[in-house]
């Protein structure tokens, strides 16, 4: 294949080509990097909820032909025009949101929302021209949240790209670009439990278990898990989840449940579910004078929040959290060294990859998510 910055390379893809269909394996043309823009040769990704979200296409708009996957590791192979921070060899982790550095909200302490590169899942091209940097035969292939990386090769603005030490092993940290910092960055930087306070986690995926290792790391007494799989329960112990709780085995709401088991309700919660539902009763379980209430999972485009205003002015705090407000750029290259240093007490990431596949065997990883079996599905590339 071509290494050359300024010439197309053919390789391999996972094309969805129609919503809810198995991808098809196809060679693509992966165009140069233009302006701001950096070629990524990726080596390790997996399969993420918000992919089969938009796979399937329920409640969500649909845009295919397109190259899913956002979740990944890899080198930089070629930079375009512009980008002085980056240089083929770079070891980085793609990331579905990004930092321009020059925004309101880049420059703001409070805030990871970059106006230029905040995730949009219905733009299907590049920002600089409009245009996609895939093609098979001249027809274009659509982009999914600026990273596609259920390719051999993918092309990325250097704004959605963090930089990280090379010594770190890719097919480890490469969970860091999108499940894991979400989930435990909504904990640690958002819910900010105290020492001994109850936390409930509200969906047991590996979103949900890394919000709880973030619970778990910051001293909480009781962690709760709440999922309607019950096979998802022995699992959970590992990252500290002390309780369970599954709805299914009540008949009145489960965040009344919650609270009669905690004496008025949980310190904090975490919703990582996307479920409407999920998100109300993980507010309404939340103490009233002090109980906060984060917000992870993407919901339905349609769908709205209810709950009565009483729930607020109890003084119970809702918040939202977007890839566990942490910058891609400055916070993700952090977070690593903190791993590699053993800082943080991520050594057992690894174990959220319950299943490993090759690239040419992707669509097992759908199987697998839709089964519920397992967390983390490391797809490799056959490079």
């Amino acid at each position: 294949m071509s290494t050359v910055g300024d010439e197309v390379i053919r390789c391999k893809a996972a094309v969805a080509w129609e919503a809810g269909k198995p991808l098809v394996i196809e060679e693509v043309e992966v165009a140069p990097p233009q302006k701001d823009e950096v070629r990524l040769k990726i080596l390790y990704t997996s399969l993420c909820h918000s992919d089969v979200n938009f796979w399937d296409a329920k409640g969500q708009n649909p845009l295919f032909p397109r190259i899913l996957g956002h979740e990944a590791g890899g080198i930089v192979e070629s930079v375009g025009e512009g980008v002085t921070d980056l240089q083929p060899g770079d070891h980085v982790l793609p990331v579905f949101t990004g930092e321009c550095g020059d925004c309101p909200h880049c420059k703001s302490e409070d805030s990871n929302m970059c106006d230029l590169l905040r995730v949009n899942t219905d733009r299907g091209h590049m920002i600089h021209d409009g245009k996609t940097r895939f093609s098979i035969k001249g027809q274009p292939i659509y982009h999914f949240v600026g990273t596609s990386t259920f390719s051999e090769y993918t092309v990325v603005h250097a704004g959605q790209v963090a930089k990280i030490n090379p010594a770190a092993p890719l097919e480890k940290v490469f969970l860091l670009s999108c499940g894991i910092s979400t989930g435990f960055g909504a904990t640690v930087n958002v819910a900010k439990p105290k020492k001994g306070q109850s936390v409930a986690i509200f969906g047991l995926g590996a979103v949900g278990l890394a919000a709880a290792e973030g619970a778990r790391v910051s001293g909480a007494s009781r962690i709760i898990g709440i999922d309607l799989n019950p096979s998802r329960f022995e699992e959970a112990k590992k990252f500290g989840v002390t309780e369970f709780v599954n709805p299914k085995d009540y008949d009145k709401p489960i965040q009344q449940v919650i609270a009669e088991m905690t004496n008025g309700g949980v310190d904090r919660s975490v919703e990582c579910t996307g479920s409407i539902q999920a998100m109300i009763s993980a507010f309404e379980c939340v103490h009233d004078g002090w109980g906060v209430a984060v917000l992870v999972g993407v919901p339905n485009k349609d769908d709205a929040f209810k709950t009565s205003p009483v729930n607020f002015l109890s003084e119970r705090t809702l918040k939202g959290t977007f890839f566990g407000n942490y910058k891609p750029r400055t916070d993700i290259p952090k977070v690593v060294d903190q791993y590699m240093n053993k800082e943080l007490d991520l050594e057992r990431l690894e174990k959220f990859v319950t299943h490993s596949v090759p690239f040419s065997e992707i669509n097992k990883a759908f199987d697998y998510m839709l089964s519920g079996e397992g967390l983390r599905c490391m797809i490799y590339m056959e490079h």
